[in-house]
């Protein structure tokens, strides 16, 4: 889970598991019910980087996230969960821990081990995208020093791989790092690789079959999680005193043998294996080969056995010029490509997604270096597993049917394209459009899951809330969009009175932290659409919505302060989550009478929650409204 850490450091804070009664969360924060509120140290919360505000009101403790704030409610469900399993070996609601899917918790050991290292290997993918550049255009040879040097840059982080892997998972599974990360180094030590392709090995008469495990991933992630279980096995019954050196000698002198003795076999006989089922299903199906091998190829990957296609490779390129299993498999890279432009294109600016999408997608198109594509995203969205297979195997199966080959050793990017490295030529372009387009366009429309949407919106309004928010509003802009400026209007969203955001009985929306906007209070029952967009979210106690605008503005109508206590009574929603909606459709309907009995206050914001991705934002002055009356004006 991407906010683990800080899912744990929340709940620390507020005291613990043991302190909390109940916890829930509305549009903008996470709403505990403490024990004892006395043992929150508000404080410290306050200073934490992606935490806007504390707020205690109602008898609740309130921290004040923004648009995240779904995902920091899982994270720290998630370390009750673990505080509970910890206390008494079932999870929060009774559950058995060890009920969790396998799918889930494979994918969660698989996202923590790649988290930490994805900037480091997209930072490094650009190295090898530059150099690429560079020496295709002839301003730098391969065989300079400074190449050699920069490639070393450059290469270092996916050849040691199994080192970086070796620590995170260690870590991740309770046991040292460091110890898991020289498991990783030695089998990419100088005597473990001098062993390579020697003739009748062995360790203690057992035969070894040495292979190389540079930028492999399948070996380490078992060895590893073996590891793990190895470490708090040896801590159990070894001395206490002992531990410090007993137990790291045992697991190295244990897990390096292991894994050499284990996976040099496995990745060969399997590797061979799956090369020889491949070449069998080229001759019997090209369609269905291509299909197959297009939509498995990154998998394969991901397990190190592509290598076993190597041997045929080469043979295939000296004897026939030309290889069929590579001209498949460039559909499986751009099929990645296209995924990570379709996540730049989802993202919205300031968003965790674009941070990491933009550098993913340039190092892809212009190197081949989809490891940032498939550790970054493809392996840590459900759906986006799916988006690989499907893009990469109609792809596959259109240039396995028209008989497309590689005809160099290159890396698949648009320079192999450009240096016309494959064949026939405009026959293997229809096959890679094939797969962009589909991962893309997959990736657009459904790759996202409404729950993994956190990662794809800014991490929180507060850069979007500039001084002129928290003091009040400023004058109307004139008519009109002056040269090369845009303009949209945001129309009132109900009859009444609007107020300036500083006003509004609510200290996050009043201090201008979470957007910059104004407020309304309505005097009728019905909440009306102040801009046309699509309906992005529609709180479920239908107290607050979100709609996003065709040019990407993105507008929080929030009906009432603390309105989410009442669960949804009181409101009815005209509208579902996911609509189209018009400027001035009735979305809410309000129980005036239930609402005003409980004395509800009713403050309306109406807040452009990524405000800081527009040119400027201007606001009505205050005074009686009706809806669709100006409110607010963005310029981009």
């Amino acid at each position: 889970m991407a906010y683990e850490s800080e899912g744990k450091e929340i709940l620390e804070l507020v005291g613990g598991a043991a302190n909390v009664r109940t916890l829930a969360h509305c549009v903008t924060r996470l709403r505990f019910e403490l024990k004892d509120s006395g043992k929150a140290e508000t404080e410290k919360i306050k200073a934490l980087s992606y935490v806007l505000k504390v707020v205690e009101s109602g008898g609740q403790y309130q921290i004040v996230i923004g648009p995240a704030v779904t995902d920091y409610y899982d994270a720290v469900l998630a370390a009750m969960d673990q505080a509970e399993v910890a206390a008494d070996g079932n999870s929060a609601d009774g559950g058995d821990a060890s009920k969790q899917k396998p799918l889930d918790v494979v994918l969660k050991v698989i996202s923590g081990a790649f988290s930490p290292i994805i900037p480091l290997m997209a930072g490094s993918g650009m190295i090898k995208a530059v150099l690429t550049l560079l020496t295709t255009l002839g301003w730098l040879s391969d065989a300079s020093s400074t190449y050699l040097v920069l490639s070393a840059a450059g290469n270092a982080c996916f050849y040691f791989l199994p080192v970086f892997l070796g620590f995170t998972i260690s870590k991740q599974l309770g046991a040292d790092g460091f110890v898991g990360a020289a498991i990783g180094a030695a089998l990419l030590e100088p005597n473990f690789t001098g062993l390579i392709g020697v003739e009748n090995t062995d360790f203690l008469g057992i035969g070894l079959q040495a292979v190389s495990y540079g930028s492999t991933v399948f070996p380490i992630f078992i060895a590893a999680t073996i590891y793990s279980f190895l470490d708090k096995g040896l801590r159990k019954v070894v001395q206490k005193d002992l531990q410090y050196f007993v137990v790291p000698m045992v697991c190295l002198a244990v897990m390096v043998p292991f894994a050499a003795l284990v996976f040099g076999p496995f990745g060969n006989n399997v590797g061979d294996a799956v090369a020889a089922g491949v070449a069998w299903l080229f001759q019997t199906s090209k369609f269905a080969a291509g299909l197959v091998l297009g939509a498995a190829y990154p998998y394969l990957t991901i397990l190190g056995l592509h290598w076993g296609f190597t041997p045929i490779t080469l043979q295939n390129l000296d004897a026939l010029g030309g290889d069929y299993i590579e001209g498949v498999a460039v559909c499986a890279v751009w099929a990645q490509i296209g995924i990570a432009l379709g996540c730049v294109l989802r993202a919205k600016n300031g968003s965790k997604a674009r941070d990491l999408a933009l550098p993913t997608f340039v190092t892809g198109f212009f190197a081949g270096v989809t490891e940032p594509i498939l550790y970054g995203f493809v392996m840590n969205y459900k759906r986006l597993m799916a988006v690989v297979a499907i893009a990469g195997g109609l792809g596959g199966a259109w240039n396995a049917a028209v008989g497309a080959t590689m005809d160099a050793y290159v890396f698949h990017n648009i320079f192999s394209i450009f240096t016309l490295c494959y064949s026939p030529m405009p026959f293997c372009l229809v096959g890679m459009a094939i797969s962009f387009v589909v991962g893309c366009a997959l990736t657009y429309v459904w790759g996202i899951t409404p729950d993994e949407m956190g990662d794809f919106l800014p991490e929180s309004g507060a850069d979007a809330a500039g001084t002129g928010a928290a003091a009040g509003v400023v004058a109307a802009a004139g008519a009109g969009a002056v040269d090369d400026v845009v303009a949209v209007d945001i129309k009132a969203p109900a009859d009444g009175t609007a107020i300036p955001l500083f006003e509004v009985h609510d200290e996050a929306f009043a201090s201008g932290m979470l957007g910059t906007g104004v407020a309304v209070v309505p005097s009728g029952d019905t909440v009306y659409a102040p801009v046309a967009g699509k309906l992005t979210m529609l709180f479920k106690t239908k107290h607050a919505l979100g709609i996003t605008t065709p040019e990407g503005i993105e507008v929080l109508v929030h009906v009432g302060v603390d309105t989410v206590n009442l669960k949804g009574e009181g409101f009815e929603a005209l509208v579902a989550q996911g609509d189209d909606v018009t400027q001035g459709q009735p979305l809410i309907k309000l129980d005036r009478a239930f609402l005003d009995a409980q004395g509800v206050c009713l403050d309306t914001p109406v807040i452009i929650s990524n405000a800081g991705s527009v040119q400027g934002v201007t606001c009505a002055e205050p005074g009686e409204v009706k809806h669709g009356d100006q409110l607010i004006r963005v310029t981009l």
